[in-house]
């Protein structure tokens, strides 16, 4: 795939123009946004995200067309859990509705800095160690197991990280409008909003590990890397909004998620195997048959996956609602 830099330059300042335009048309002013501004927005970046994947099918071929969709879904779907985390976060510090456009403006820009520096990293090693596949691989089996079996409910706002910072500022108690700091009686003081601001930066740079690996596991192109990134974390603000209440019913996205990181990790390992040349000993006969997962198989293994997550999740939260009502109602109804 050929990319120009004058490529790059334009991509990039595309995609500041995008973050700059939304926080002087949305985020400067606190408000909560409405559904339907939420929807709109949101329908408009992933219409984008989709016109600009076929862009690339056309312009380098379907090979890389697929690429980008399997990295726009798979990013997406990890954006999707750094929502929940987001969540969490949020109600931990208790940020007020209409601020919390501000927080997540920021913990998303932070995010794309983090994932572009990560991005940079990784393809210098792909280019440079092509053993770095195989360390690649085994990470993203081990963050495949502690998604799937790690703990989901452990309070963000009260890890060790954020307890040492606590010690290092000085902090408010209150919040002052969506500043980040506060002169009291002299002395200047952080306010939950910049210890909120921290946590997700924090959170930003955890996922970043998750997300990079992935991702190349998908692609070696560095360009599909970064636009696949960019699109996903785009109108991430807008769904945060859209599907507030729908994020708690999604009960089996971490084990999705796990069963694709996995997916990814095993499609890694083999693919360091073709690279690195190990299966073919004694005369270049291959002693050891290792397939070349194809783009396509991965990209239906990642929306069926996505797909079946969702629908399981839905059904079980639906399942337990509908179990949970009647005996609300017999405690709000008692017999006698």
């Amino acid at each position: 795939m050929q990319v120009t830099p004058l490529i790059w330059i334009i991509t990039i300042a595309v995609t500041i123009a995008f973050f700059v335009y939304e926080f002087f048309a949305h985020v400067r002013k606190p408000h909560e946004p409405t559904i339907g501004e939420s929807a709109r927005w949101s329908a408009f970046y992933i219409g984008l995200a989709l016109l600009f994947g076929v862009g690339i099918g056309v312009v380098s071929g379907w090979t890389y067309g697929g690429e980008y969709f399997a990295g726009y879904l798979t990013e997406k779907a990890l954006s999707i859990d750094n929502l929940f985390v987001f969540l969490l976060v949020m109600s931990a510090f208790a940020v007020p509705k209409a601020y919390q456009q501000k927080v997540l403006m920021i913990g998303i820009v932070i995010a794309l800095i983090l994932r572009g520096g990560f991005i940079a990293v990784g393809a210098t090693l792909i280019e440079n160690l092509s053993w770095i596949f195989y360390l690649f691989g085994a990470l993203l089996l081990f963050l495949a197991w502690r998604q799937a079996f790690g703990n989901h409910e452990s309070n963000p706002a009260d890890g060790r990280f954020m307890r040492f910072v606590r010690r290092v500022l000085p902090v408010s108690d209150e919040y002052e409008r969506d500043r980040f700091t506060v002169v009291k009686n002299g002395s200047r003081f952080a306010t939950p909003m910049l210890l909120t601001v921290i946590a997700i930066g924090f959170i930003d740079l955890i996922f970043a590990v998750d997300s990079i690996p992935a991702i190349y596991g998908l692609t070696s192109e560095a360009y599909i890397v970064f636009t696949a990134n960019a699109f996903a974390l785009m109108g991430l603000r807008q769904l945060f909004f859209l599907i507030g209440g729908l994020l708690e019913r999604l009960v089996y996205l971490a084990q999705g998620l796990a069963v694709i990181l996995a997916f990814i990790g095993v499609k890694l390992v083999f693919h360091a195997l073709h690279v690195n040349e190990l299966p073919f000993i004694n005369g270049g006969e291959p002693v050891l048959w290792v397939p070349e997962i194809p783009i396509w198989f991965s990209l239906l293994f990642i929306a069926a996956t996505i797909a079946v997550a969702t629908v399981a999740s839905l059904v079980k939260s639906s399942r337990t609602a509908a179990a949970v009502t009647p005996s609300e109602e017999a405690s709000q109804h008692p017999r006698g």
